[in-house]
């Protein structure tokens, strides 16, 4: 398999949690790939995986922030109709709380091209309408004001810092309950191999807790309980 989010890895992914594959991760060096504060916008959002598409905001500048802006060709417009099908648009909005990266519309229009999701260390504006377009929204919460009164808009796809992770343009991002996790592309191809096995061994290892089993010689395992694991997958086999 390819070091890219095909669809094959995005159905294996889908079957991950961001919890496993943090832990994967973290036994390959990596302790720093969960966005901070972007969180589910609503409880009910699936897991959902794609590739990362970057967009980044900077501080704001007076002549550069302003609804004149918006229709420049460095645009958020112009980065939206220049998104794939199937992508997680990654904004980065250096955890400004009190400025929505993006409205109802910009969402809605989001939702037409097909965009996985939306995931941002910022927050949205237009809370009920960005309800209403159906995309999966990771993010902080919301806030009236435009992008304009607190961010400048300058690029996308490039590499950019969103929740203290940073974030290279096709990455894997996988989100779910606990929040956003990023998969740099190098490292996919092992993560696919490992999170299927480790998932299958977290849940008969909640299996024998739920029998009575202690946990120290459990989790982590010890060799008789290693064995003990290893004899079960065989019989599954």
């Amino acid at each position: 398999m390819s070091a890219s989010t095909n669809s094959e890895a995005v159905e294996i992914l889908k079957n991950i949690t961001t919890a496993t594959l943090t832990t994967i991760l973290l036994k390959k060096g990596l302790r720093n790939v969960w966005i901070r504060g972007a969180m589910p916008l609503r409880p009910d959002q699936p897991r959902i995986v794609g590739p990362a598409f970057t967009l980044r905001f900077v501080p704001a500048r007076e002549d550069l922030a302003t609804p004149a802006s918006w229709g420049s060709p460095i645009s958020t417009r112009a980065a939206i109709e220049d998104m794939p099908e199937g992508c997680v648009a990654v904004i980065d909005a250096m955890g400004i709380a009190d400025a929505g990266v993006f409205g109802d519309i910009l969402c809605a229009r989001m939702q037409k091209r097909q965009v996985a999701a939306m995931v941002t260390d910022g927050v949205v504006r237009d809370l009920g309408g960005v309800l209403g377009t159906g995309l999966p929204v990771w993010c902080r919460g919301a806030a009236a004001p435009p992008s304009v009164a607190g961010l400048t808009f300058v690029g996308w796809n490039e590499t950019i810092g969103c929740g203290g992770v940073a974030v290279i343009p096709g990455d894997t991002i996988v989100v779910d309950a606990d929040g956003a996790v990023v998969i740099p592309q190098a490292l996919l191809d092992e993560v696919l191999a490992e999170a299927p096995e480790q998932e299958r061994m977290e849940a008969w290892i909640v299996e024998e807790v739920e029998r009575g089993a202690k946990l120290p010689g459990l989790y982590p395992m010890n060799e008789e309980t290693r064995a003990r694991y290893d004899a079960f997958r065989k019989g599954q086999g």
